[in-house]
């Protein structure tokens, strides 16, 4: 197995000091609700060219401490309430570790678990209390590739807000003068009541080691051939890549629980929906709201009936958003996971989460020495649980599945989930 050996730690400082004016952030309410947790993302770079190998860190350094005096919350300090971010220009962590492996042995392993090596330890989907809200690693592999991680604080971004804060971190790192926009004023959408107490509203999320993910990757061809079978066979049009994508998986876990069962348990699949518009794109904090879907019967979980429910759902949540005011969509948001917690605790549903950080450029992050072979995070906390990104060419869809260790068993052999996805493996030669 590999192990990571620390060669520095240090804390980034911003390049320009926050301004006294912005020295208190706050937080928005559904910045409040959030689970305080590291949001983890990493990227693969298997062949550095020599003009770079020896200088990396210090690009990486260089433009991070510019872009962190944009995106100057996440130099700062959580309080303890969630209510504020005390931007007093603390740093970002920054640890450089050398991975006594090639890289190939770990994308290439058929569990994505064993991305763990290249994020701080113990630091994944864990508190982002008493950390610095962004901590980055830069991992060296024996054979020369690295990897570069960010874990960052889902109380001050969502995924949206990640993809965002790297994309810019990037162009920065390739031209300097490269000016960001961000807009930190969440808090102006969405206000946190004055009198208010719910840091604890949804139960704390801890790892599970009984979880284990893997990464399928459905092509473009595969997506298409889904897409055809649902307007065939139903009235729904221009299905999109998620939708078909996640209703596959969605029916392949069906088959799982049933094969362990015996029998039909009805489902809940929580698509996550990003808010931006209607506010502002370059609006920062979170700004999601979540999409419900049940199944009752084994015939509402064919693919066709199944994107017809969630297209129905997604329509009726947007004619529900349209005529809201914007200061009750966090309260109606947060209806709605109650709603869904309360589903959870009665265990009388299947429980699927959705979640996607596509349309994004993630998967072609470049600092200066190329595109990644690999984007993915850290095995999710949750269970059946489904994070969608984009493939390295763009049009297909990757998809990071965790289960739990024995559901992984039977679900990785379903023969109709291998006709329409692969598993991830890379080769780095």
């Amino acid at each position: 197995m590999a192990s990571s050996k620390m060669i520095s730690r240090k804390m980034i400082k911003l390049l320009s000091p926050t301004p006294p004016s912005l020295r208190c952030h706050k937080l928005s309410f559904m910045d409040h609700i959030n689970l305080p947790l590291h949001s983890p993302c990493a990227f693969f770079y298997p062949k550095i060219p020599q003009n770079y190998s020896n200088k990396i860190s210090q690009i990486l350094e260089n433009s991070l401490s510019k872009i962190l005096s944009f995106y100057y919350p996440l130099a700062g300090k959580i309080n303890n309430n969630y209510t504020y971010v005390d931007c007093n220009d603390t740093g970002a962590e920054y640890l450089n570790v050398g991975i006594n492996c090639p890289m190939s042995q770990i994308i290439n392993n058929p569990y994505n678990d064993a991305v763990g090596v290249v994020f701080p330890q113990d630091l994944p989907w864990s508190s982002s209390l008493n950390r610095s809200p962004l901590v980055v690693q830069l991992s060296h592999f024996d054979c020369g590739g690295i990897a570069v991680s960010a874990c960052t604080s889902h109380t001050i971004f969502d995924g949206y807000c990640v993809s965002k804060f790297i994309n810019d971190w990037a162009s920065t790192a390739r031209n300097m003068d490269f000016k960001p926009s961000p807009q930190f004023s969440a808090s102006t959408f969405f206000p946190l009541p004055s009198e208010t107490n719910l840091s604890s509203t949804l139960p704390p999320t801890q790892p599970s080691k009984r979880h284990v993910s893997r990464m399928y990757n459905f092509s473009s061809s595969n997506l298409t051939r889904l897409k055809d079978m649902v307007t065939k066979e139903s009235h729904v049009k221009n299905p999109t890549r998620i939708e078909v994508a996640s209703a596959h998986v969605h029916k392949c876990g069906v088959a799982m629980s049933m094969e362990k069962s015996g029998i039909f348990k009805p489902t809940l699949m929580s698509h996550a929906m990003n808010l931006r518009p209607p506010i502002p794109l370059n609006t920062m904090g979170n700004a999601t709201c979540i999409i419900l879907t049940t199944t009752m019967t084994e015939d509402e979980v064919k693919l066709p009936n199944f994107v017809a429910k969630l297209q129905k759902d997604k329509q009726q949540l947007r004619d529900k958003l349209k005529d809201m005011k914007k200061d009750m969509m966090p309260l109606y948001t947060l209806e709605l996971a109650k709603n869904a917690m309360n589903i959870i605790e009665k265990d009388t549903h299947d429980v699927y989460l959705c979640s996607g950080m596509t349309n994004t450029g993630l998967h072609k992050i470049d600092f200066g020495w190329g595109e990644p072979v690999r984007v993915t995070l850290a095995t999710h906390p949750n269970k059946n649980n489904f994070i969608f990104m984009d493939e390295q060419s763009g049009d297909g869809l990757n998809v990071l599945i965790t289960l739990t260790k024995d559901d992984m068993l039977k679900f990785q052999s379903n023969k109709e989930l291998l006709e329409f996805a692969s598993p991830v493996v890379e080769s780095t030669k």
